[in-house]
Parts: C-alpha cells; sequence; structure tokens
C-alpha cells in the first residue's frame, strides 16, 4: 500500500507540474504579467474600486459634480449631492466610496470643469469634504489635475 501511495503522489506532481508547464506556454507570459500588474495597481491605488472601472468612475462623479453646482447655486444640499454619489458608486461596484480617493478627485475635476473658483470654491471643497483634511487634499488634487 505505501509504494502505491508514494506512486500516486508521483504521478499527481508530475500532471500538476506537466499542466502548469502546457498553461505556461500557451500564453505569452509578459501581456499576462502585464494584465496582473495593470489590475494590481488599480486595486492598490483605490482599494474599493473594481478593476477597469476606476477610469470611468471617477469621470462620473465629475460631470455629476458639473450639473450639481451649476443647478444648486445657490441653496446647495450637501446630503443631496452625497446620495447622488452613493448612487454613482453603487451602479459601478464601488464600495466605501466616502472614503475612495477616486471619489474626491473626481469633485475636483468637476469643480474645475464647473469654472468655480476662490470663495465658492473653498465652501464646496469643504462642504464636499465635511471638513476632512485628506478629502479636501484629494480634492484639491483633483481639481489641479484637470485642464
Amino acid at each position: 500500500m505505501h509504494h502505491y501511495s508514494s506512486y500516486l503522489k508521483q504521478i499527481l506532481i508530475y500532471s500538476a507540474l506537466f499542466s502548469t508547464a502546457f498553461i505556461i506556454s500557451g500564453c505569452s507570459f509578459s501581456e499576462s504579467s502585464g494584465s496582473l500588474s495593470d489590475s494590481t495597481s488599480s486595486i492598490i491605488s483605490s482599494p474599493s474600486s473594481v478593476s477597469g472601472k476606476s477610469k470611468k468612475y471617477p469621470n462620473e462623479v465629475a460631470d455629476y459634480t458639473v450639473a450639481y453646482v451649476k443647478s444648486s447655486q445657490p441653496n446647495a444640499d450637501y446630503n443631496s449631492f452625497l446620495k447622488g454619489l452613493s448612487d454613482i458608486a453603487e451602479k459601478e461596484g464601488i464600495t466605501n466610496w466616502e472614503q475612495d480617493a477616486l471619489t474626491y478627485q473626481g469633485i475636483g475635476k468637476g469643480l474645475k470643469k464647473a469654472n468655480i473658483e476662490g470663495a465658492a470654491y473653498e465652501t464646496y471643497k469643504t462642504n464636499f469634504a465635511k471638513g476632512d483634511a485628506k478629502k479636501m487634499a484629494d480634492i484639491q488634487d483633483g481639481y489641479e489635475s484637470e485642464q
């Protein structure tokens, strides 16, 4: 019986090695590792983002922000704005959007696109970030990145 189990282990190991070699030889390692690194960097830069959606999400947030600030001045309802952000995040499969830097970078891009400047910009930035310094810095980053 011992000899049989040793033989069986050997067959399983060789099968696994053969399968692995076959799979690796069947695809381009550089392509697959590139895809893996792209996915990994996306996940690292935004833990709650779903791969492939991380570029679309901040643009949707920016467009929503533009529409919101253009239609709500001067009586901004920040709670309805946040509800809209929640809806966008849910649609995109983004969880924990309130802590996601891409959310606030998108807001900053939107404020820039809407040509919000000076005191109005500072007011929106503070209110949208609820006074959180990190979130305000992310809004500023998005604002400055928009051309």
